[in-house]
This record gives C-alpha cells, sequence and structure tokens, in this order.
C-alpha cells in the first residue's frame, strides 16, 4: 500500500492484483474446467465494478461472471461491454425474463412460475436464443426443482430449438464440513447431482449440456464434484470457506485490508471499567489506544475482548487485542507496554497482516459477512 493522506479516519485498500492471484489459484486447482467468477454483493464488499475489470484483463480470467440480483445485471452491463454474465436468482416476472434475454445473460431457473413464463416466451418468440441454468434440489431445500420432479422442465429445455446450451447446477449445503453428518450430506448430494446426469444423458440430442456445482469450499476440497463449470466466491476475495483454517493457510491472499487509526490514548487505572455498560474491567493499570472506526463503519460489534489488531509502528508490526465494547465510531485496544504508540498510527482491523477469518471468528460470524458489511463511511482505496 502507497501512502495513504493524514485526513483518513478509516478506509479499505483493495489489491486487485490479489483477487486476479487468486482466481489464477482456481485455474491451478483444475485448469479444464471453466470458471464463473461470483461477483455479487458489490464484489463481496470489494466493489463490482473494479473487481469485474480486474478479472476482464487477465490473460486467462473467468469465463462467466455471475450476479445475484437485476440491479447488479444492469451495473455491469454498464460497465463492461461483452462480458458473458450469469443472474443466479434467475428473473421474478416476465420483463425481467424478456430482458435477461434481449441482453444475453445467462440465468438459473429455479421454480414452476419461471418455467411457465419460458414456455409462453417460445411459444410467442420462437426465434429468441437463451441459456438457462437448471437448479437441482440435491439437498439444500432452498432453491431448485425436486430431482423426481424434473422429467418436466428437463424434456422442455432438451426439447426447445431456442436453448443451444443447458447448465444443470446444484449447490452443496455442507461442502466446508469433513466430518459426518456433513461429510454424509455432501456425498448424497453429489451422487444425487450425478444421477440427474446420468439421466439427462440418456436423452437424445438437444442442447449442449454443462454441469455445475463446486462453489469455493467444493473447489478446494471435493475435486470430484468439480464438472464442467466451477463456481468461486469467497476464496476469490481471500477468505476461507471452511472454520478451521484462514484464507491465508489455504495460499489465498487477502483482496481487502481495513485500516483506522489511532486517535486518542489514555492511561486507566485498574479497576476502572472500558466503554459502554462498563463491560471491561482493568486487572491492572493499563494504556488504552482509541481507534477511528466502529461499528457505523462495517467493524463488527459482535467482536469480543481479545479480538487482534496489528498495529503498523515505525519499529514494525505489532498486535494489539480489543477490549471493551465496540461503538458506532470507535474501538479501545490495550496497548500497555506499548510506549512507541502514538495518535495517528495506523491499525490494520484485517488483511495482508491480520486475515480477516481470524477476526470473523473472534466476532463469532464469518469472512463473508465482514467483508459485505463494511459501509460507505470507509474510503475506498485500489491498487
Amino acid at each position: 500500500m502507497g501512502r495513504v493522506s493524514a485526513e483518513l479516519r478509516a478506509w479499505a485498500s483493495i489489491n486487485l492484483q490479489a483477487l486476479q492471484a487468486n482466481l489464477a489459484r482456481v485455474r491451478e486447482i483444475n485448469p479444464r474446467s471453466k470458471v464463473v467468477a461470483v461477483i455479487k454483493a458489490n464484489a463481496y464488499g470489494h466493489g463490482m465494478e473494479e473487481a469485474a475489470a480486474a478479472i476482464r484483463a487477465m490473460d486467462r480470467g473467468a469465463d462467466c461472471l455471475a450476479v445475484a440480483t437485476m440491479d447488479e445485471v444492469v451495473r455491469l452491463q454498464l460497465a463492461i461491454n461483452g462480458a458473458r454474465l450469469l443472474h443466479l436468482q434467475g428473473f421474478r416476472n416476465r420483463d425481467e425474463m424478456e430482458f435477461l434475454i434481449e441482453s444475453g445473460v445467462e440465468f438459473v431457473v429455479h421454480s414452476d412460475y419461471q418455467l411457465t413464463l419460458l414456455k409462453s416466451h417460445v411459444r410467442q418468440y420462437p426465434g429468441s436464443r437463451f441459456t438457462p441454468w437448471l437448479k437441482i434440489d440435491t439437498g439444500m431445500h432452498r432453491l431448485g426443482f425436486d430431482p423426481e420432479e424434473l422429467g418436466e422442465p428437463l424434456k422442455f429445455m432438451q426439447n426447445s430449438p431456442q436453448i443451444s446450451r443447458l447448465v444443470l447446477m446444484s449447490h452443496f449445503a455442507c461442502a466446508d464440513g469433513l466430518d459426518d453428518p456433513a461429510a454424509a450430506m455432501t456425498r448424497r448430494q453429489l451422487a444425487g447431482f450425478q444421477r440427474v446426469l446420468a439421466m439427462a444423458a440418456t436423452r437424445n440430442g438437444g442442447p449442449e449440456i454443462e454441469a455445475s456445482l463446486s462453489a469455493s469450499a467444493a473447489i478446494l476440497r471435493h475435486p470430484a464434484a468439480h464438472f464442467e463449470l466451477l463456481r468461486p466466491g469467497i476464496m476469490l476475495y481471500g477468505g476461507s470457506p471452511f472454520g478451521d483454517v484462514t484464507g491465508l493457510e489455504l495460499g489465498l491472499r487477502p483482496v481487502m485490508s481495513l485500516f483506522a487509526r489511532i486517535m486518542a490514548i489514555r492511561d486507566v487505572g485498574v479497576g476502572e471499567t472500558i466503554g459502554y455498560g462498563g463491560g471491561y474491567t482493568c486487572a491492572q493499570d493499563m494504556r488504552i489506544g482509541v481507534v477511528s472506526v466502529g461499528y457505523g463503519d462495517g467493524f463488527p460489534r459482535s467482536a469480543v475482548a481479545g479480538t487482534p489488531v496489528v498495529l503498523h509502528l515505525a519499529a514494525g508490526m505489532r498486535r494489539a487485542s480489543l477490549v471493551g465494547r465496540v461503538s458506532m465510531d470507535m474501538i479501545t485496544i490495550d496497548l500497555t507496554g506499548m510506549d512507541d504508540v502514538v495518535v495517528g498510527d495506523q491499525v490494520e482491523l484485517w488483511g495482508e497482516q491480520l486475515s480477516i477469518d481470524e477476526v470473523a471468528a473472534h466476532a463469532g460470524t464469518i469472512s463473508y459477512e465482514l467483508m459485505c458489511q463494511v459501509t460507505r463511511r470507509v474510503k475506498f482505496l485500489y491498487d
């Protein structure tokens, strides 16, 4: 990271080269499969347009970019030209369906009402062309057709000349778990998906069929589930899909580093309390640093005492830890014995020196949420 203005109180440094490196890591894991880069939720809070541009600038970037809402589709279309796009939640009504088809955007079909609209469309416009992703519920029980009810949707899509390519997809519920019952669930879902693929293969003619089942966890741990299309999400941004290992330990590079500054230093006596509710009592005389970030910026209010931060000092990096409750605009950290810390020093809340997964564990959440909840009060700087 280059020089940062002393006027900034809280900022996020976004390393787009790290994003590219993480995508290249997906290619290294499986060089044969195509890659659908998931950049929904504003690229997990990193900036969707910037992430898309960085991915498209690669010699071998993603084969497709995936988002989850119509607003995200429109934003991407305004920002980039010619990219293959996928709408993960699919259309909700006729207007959205016709917009996606006319725009050449691929879309997921997961419910009967969508199938009914598509049938009406192909009757009215027999010359149209589109690429649907037919979602199968293999056990997640969120979206998708039950395998036992797949006959009609599959028959329609395989018999429609408007469809030259069909993707069959599903989503794992427990791909991050290695012990039963999570591992057993993953095996059942994979077996169920394979049965659907076998059923589809028995039908003669029709569109080319591809399969997609693996998001980040399965990409990293379940190679038998890779198939033709991979859907990396959290791993693109350097976060881990697992609770027992960080993104750094997986060899992924953090894309977002969140910073703030020491804005005040206080000496607090033994027995005194710190912060709202007096929830932290000093067991000794302590030196307390007040840092210019809080839940109004996206730092989790659920972070408990002991949550680490990293001080960027003239003498090097040094860890400190949270004390007291997180406030809207400030946190307090223990600087006892750190006499060289001064007002204005930079504090890394997570990033290259501190895994976001480690911070998330202290806050009782996951890195996905921390990335997505950084607010507009934080200045984003792109490297």
